[in-house]
């Protein structure tokens, strides 16, 4: 999109969306550069489109569920799978990693409101003793993993508008928490307009766009715009270890995960856990004409979540999807550049905007329509996409919610059964009830031990073991 004002302006107008200027002769010279800007990021042609597919055609189509079936995965060892073939993918995951091929990337865009914390959801603090955050504890299992195979990990982390300049400082002010600043890349999501029910693109104030992230499948096309996937082409990196940001228990970079990933030539790969229950807040790996999907647990019929299988008992629909993805970097640059790119879905909102007289108008109910990408929408183009179980205890325990499910409470409770396990598993004495919680907080540094492996092999080599007492932190491996 042009930035001269007046063949920008000319553009819109010519587009059917001159209303998005209509105060611009009374703004100020800093507020007209604002606006400016932001009108910039906008792709008229691709607006257009959504607003004929998705606006004026009624909205985004019925999930069709005919022809649905579950999707199969590589099962862990424990529960049915081969476990010569999980060591292969282990063997596989590792010399990847020690030859520099993987990268860590997260999605962290997202502030902490929902946890009644004012600030980017990365700098929460998680852990039971240190009370470290959650950018902290994946820095020093980035570090940690980096060490352990011998070649520092790059680590692209995708923020927002609304957080980039504090994340930044966050991280400059905490000394990059001991990793090479020239290894820790930032960008930001791109952002998307939203537009009223007719499709005029609706404004906030009188000089700013109604404007919000454009979802977390919008961070493959924010890698290609960053020039990212053109660092690491010169890097030697093929393959990105995908999480989000409010889930601490992630392991970052699994090798057995990647190893699945690499062995099988996937595009695109994904972790699962089984569903707890049926109206678990997951999606849903399934099969669709022979492609890979995830429908979300607000598209599949309850009759459907509620199956189960004749033979088991379980779940019929059990493999909850869990935003834990390995991806091949060329496959993000087919996808960010329109090759069988991923589709919008529409979200009706309350949007505060402005009255053609420039009022504030604060909606009571839904007045516009947000777009948004999914990023579990790539893996139908995906060629040999593979879905691996993941122990949920091992991998999955975000923080969403202030109270209840999915907060910090339950997610300071996982990290401590976790600790515990590892602890009981090495040897050492630990009481733990019933809950598998232990008596006393205790925690164990990513350094000292990122997963159960690299924990077992810190511990082999302390001499004396420890006193397990309250309080007790495992800070370093050395």
């Amino acid at each position: 999109m042009t930035t001269d004002p007046e063949s920008l302006i000319e553009s819109f107008r010519s587009a059917g969306q001159g209303q998005v200027f209509a105060f611009y002769e009374k703004l100020a010279p800093d507020a007209r550069s604002r606006l400016l800007a932001e009108a910039a990021e906008i792709d008229l042609a691709e607006i257009d489109r959504l607003v004929r597919t998705l606006v004026r055609a009624g909205g985004s189509p019925a999930v069709d569920v005919d022809g649905l079936a579950p999707a199969p995965y590589e099962r862990l060892p424990g529960h049915g799978g081969d476990a010569s073939a999980w060591s292969a993918a282990k063997a596989a995951g590792d010399a990847a990693l020690r030859a520099g091929r993987v990268a860590a990337f997260t999605v962290a865009g997202g502030q902490g409101t929902r946890l009644g914390y004012d600030g980017p959801k990365g700098t929460f603090e998680v852990t039971p003793v240190r009370h470290h955050s959650l950018f902290r504890v994946f820095t020093e299992k980035i570090l940690a993993a980096g060490l352990r195979y011998g070649r520092p990990l790059h680590w692209f982390i995708m923020t927002s508008h609304q957080n980039h300049e504090a994340t930044e400082a966050y991280f400059r002010e905490n000394l990059h928490f001991g990793m090479d600043p020239a290894r820790i890349h930032f960008f930001r999501q791109g952002r998307m307009p939203a537009v009223d029910f007719s499709g005029k693109i609706l404004l906030e104030t009188q000089g700013s766009l109604a404007l919000s992230p454009d979802g977390h499948g919008g961070s493959l096309r924010a890698l290609e715009r960053s020039g990212a996937l053109d660092l690491m082409a010169s890097e030697g990196i093929d393959t990105l270890s995908y999480f989000q940001v409010d889930n601490p228990l992630v392991r970052c970079v699994d090798p057995a995960f990647l190893g699945w990933h690499l062995a099988r030539r996937s595009e695109m790969s994904s972790k699962m856990v089984p569903k707890g229950y049926p109206e678990e807040k997951l999606g849903h790996f399934c099969v669709r004409e022979g492609r890979l999907v995830v429908i979300e647990y607000s598209d599949l019929p309850m009759a459907l979540q509620r199956e189960t299988d004749p033979l088991t008992g379980g779940l019929r629909y059990e493999a909850g999807s869990i935003a834990i993805h390995a991806i091949d970097r060329e496959f993000v640059r087919r996808m960010a550049r329109g090759d069988g790119g991923l589709p919008f879905h529409r979200a009706d909102k309350k949007i505060t905007t402005v009255d053609s007289e420039g009022r504030e108008v604060r909606p009571a109910k839904a007045n516009g329509v947000k777009f948004e990408l999914f990023v579990f929408d790539a893996l139908p183009s995906a060629g040999n996409p593979v879905v691996v179980e993941t122990a949920r205890a091992d991998d999955f325990s975000p923080v969403k919610n202030a109270e209840g499910v999915d907060s910090p409470a339950t997610c300071r409770d996982d990290q401590l059964r976790q600790f515990t396990r590892w602890l009981r598993r090495a040897g050492a004495a630990v009481p733990a009830g019933a809950s598998g919680l232990p008596g006393f907080p205790l925690e164990v540094s990513p350094l000292f031990g990122y997963d159960e492996d690299s924990f077992m092999e810190s511990w082999s080599r302390m001499s004396p073991k420890p006193a397990i007492a309250g309080g007790l932190v495992l800070e370093s491996s050395k």
